[in-house]
């Protein structure tokens, strides 16, 4: 493990050349502040996790630029709320470069909010600290379920007021992704009437993230399908686990099918297909029912940017494999959250059977599975509880799943343990961050950003002990009605 001024830089994306950037090097920030370092993270750069903190702020504010650092603002479209919009780019965000570890493996270093670029179309070129604390959270507790996504470094607080609603501080979040190449990226090219430009960047993701097709006749073909399978696990596990991305924009989209750009997102708290997280989203576009079809339709347009490459059947034959693999991901996920291995036709029918009653009764969704399984070893009031005691409602569901139970031959400690690890205790439900926030915005106090950390690295056990004032109870427990269907805004 290194310490910072000796991470292994590679800037690769810098060899597309001029068309592909802008050379830019960060915005100094005000009396920058480490708010919070994630340990976890730090070995995918090679950075050592016990590395002395001292220098840290001045590094993750963008003030001290790193040895061998690169930074630039990369251009993009994209289709924002179904409308293309030519005018994007990194506005307010740098590519410092990909570090590599000491396993050989890569990541893009990324500081969000750290100045105006010439894509920032008049705005401030900083990050809210709110959507900072946010984003930082956010992606370490969609990797904590297991789910594709980018991760936090760093977060840093910066001694600026900028405007939005209303005057607040400003704060600057380090992401590390396996790329940052987007849909958009690939749609700037070909609406500008530059295909050669899209050649060379669809060279540019397969030498460097899919390096086992280089030498296929079909690697643009294979490219596509990597692209599309990638996108349909991703999308499977967020309607898994009830998660709303908000603003699913073809510029937020990675090639690599990571979970991206952490904005107006929220998890669902009671079921409801129709949650719309984004308050911005009057149309419903990116309701959390909808979110599957968003991903087949952000592929297509990115497969309009592949026809000189690819002819238009293949694109479609590749693009048709979505519903199979996100179809077979998503009933895996749901069976493993039931305790079952089994997902045929069955238990297709089952499912389809649950969703109806989630979606009549509306019980805390993450609670209601944690509660299923705590029926299955005689503790049943709190599901009955969610279920208003109508347990008519619930019999011949039961019957059902009792019997697929039984064909499985696993007896109820085991199916518990399976449900559990499946099914997780913590979420980081929308009033739990904004108290976070409220804390670090109103109190200067950040210690409830690492409380939810620690809760959200393992959510599906109890945390080990209650030194950090953590109450297991507390955090689980179903959103207090108030903040129900808790909306987030675009501005940050």
């Amino acid at each position: 493990m290194n310490p910072i001024t000796q991470l292994k830089f590679k800037n690769r994306f810098v060899k597309l050349g001029g068309d592909f950037f802008q050379a830019k090097h960060p915005v100094p920030g005000q009396s920058p502040r480490l708010i919070a370092f994630n340990r976890d993270a730090a070995p995918l750069i090679g950075l050592d996790p016990e590395a002395e903190t001292e220098s840290f702020a001045g590094v993750f504010s963008g003030n001290t630029l790193l040895p061998g650092a690169e930074p630039l603002a990369m251009v993009y479209a994209g289709h924002q709320f179904g409308v293309y919009n030519p005018q994007l780019g990194d506005g307010r965000g740098l590519l410092l470069g990909e570090v590599e570890n000491d396993a050989g493996e890569s990541r893009d270093f990324y500081l969000k909010g750290c100045g105006q670029t010439r894509f920032c179309r008049g705005f401030d070129g900083r990050a809210t600290l709110r959507s900072s604390i946010r984003e930082y959270l956010g992606q370490e507790a969609l990797h904590g379920l297991g789910l594709s996504t980018t991760r936090s470094l760093a977060l840093v607080g910066i001694g600026e007021l900028i405007y939005r609603e209303h005057p607040e501080p400003a704060g600057i979040v380090t992401r590390l992704a396996r790329t940052h190449i987007r849909f958009g990226n690939f749609e700037y090219f070909h609406y500008t009437n530059r295909p050669e430009h899209v050649t060379r960047l669809a060279d540019h993701v397969v030498e460097h993230h899919f390096p086992e097709m280089v030498e296929d006749k079909d690697r643009y073909r294979l490219f596509y399908r990597g692209v599309v399978e990638n996108t349909a696990r991703m999308i499977a596990g967020w309607q898994a686990v009830g998660f709303g991305h908000g603003v699913m924009n073809t510029d937020n989209m990675t090639l690599l099918g990571e979970t991206f750009d952490f904005g107006p997102f929220g998890f669902m708290d009671r079921f409801n297909p129709r949650y719309i997280c984004n308050r911005s989203d009057t149309h419903g576009r990116y309701a959390f029912n909808q979110q599957p079809e968003i991903g087949r339709w952000n592929l297509f347009k990115l497969g309009e940017t592949l026809q000189h490459l690819i002819p238009a059947d293949t694109l479609q034959e590749e693009l048709n494999r979505y519903s199979t693999v996100f179809n077979l991901e998503f009933q895996n996920r749901m069976a493993a959250k039931l305790g079952l291995t089994i997902a045929d036709a069955e238990f297709e029918s089952l499912m389809n059977s649950l969703f109806r009653l989630l979606a009549a009764h509306q019980p805390d969704y993450t609670n209601f599975f944690r509660r299923l399984a705590d029926s299955k070893t005689g503790n049943t009031q709190d599901l009955l509880e969610d279920f208003h005691q109508r347990t008519g409602d619930l019999d011949d569901w039961f019957k059902q799943y009792d019997r697929l139970l039984e064909r499985e031959d696993i007896d109820a400690e085991t199916q518990v343990e399976r449900m559990n690890a499946a099914n997780p205790k913590f979420i980081l439900r929308n009033y739990l961050a904004q108290r976070a926030i409220d804390l670090a915005m109103m109190e200067q106090d950040f210690s409830e950003i690492e409380r939810l950390h620690q809760l959200l690295k393992n959510p599906f056990a109890d945390p080990d002990d209650d030194r950090d004032g953590i109450d297991p109870e507390f955090y689980s427990a179903d959103t207090p009605e108030p903040y129900r269907g808790m909306q987030v805004s675009c501005s940050a």
